[in-house]
């Protein structure tokens, strides 16, 4: 029973992908078809996996066993922590790589001998999401 409902949810996520750009590179490529096959490829995607979500859990749910009993607050907490400073730091990271890119690239239209500045205040803005990761591994192995 699994391995046919294993074998329903890849084909229907296959048909999802190839039947919307299938449509597409048989028309004559015309100007709303593409806007058409990709409104028809997210509805399918997101559709299957819905349906997948909703068979898969629609089962009993037991415990995880001996070992999930003997879980306290606080190691919830620290996994929530963990959880925080890795995507916090992702974020203000990304942000950082953002505005500090960007300038350097517009510096580097200027002057092409910066190149080498601008890649350490770049990787400088990187190091950010690196600490948060670094936190993070600290937090769990604890």
């Amino acid at each position: 029973m699994l391995t046919l409902f294993k074998l329903v949810v890849i084909s229907a996520l296959l048909l999802s992908i190839l039947v919307p750009f299938g449509y597409f590179a048989v028309s004559a490529r015309k100007k709303g078809n593409f806007k058409i096959a990709l409104g028809c490829n997210t509805v399918f995607f997101f559709g299957t996996l819905i349906i997948a979500d909703v068979l898969i859990f629609s089962g009993k749910v037991s415990a995880a066993g001996a070992s999930a009993a003997a879980a306290t607050s606080a190691d919830g907490l620290k996994y929530i922590g963990a959880a925080l400073s890795t995507g916090l730091s992702c974020i203000g990271g990304g942000i950082a790589v953002a505005s500090a890119a960007s300038a350097a690239l517009g510096a580097m239209s200027e002057d092409q001998t910066i190149m080498g500045k601008a890649l350490i205040f770049v990787a400088l803005a990187e190091g950010i999401a690196l600490y948060g990761l670094l936190i993070s591994l600290v937090m769990l192995f604890q």
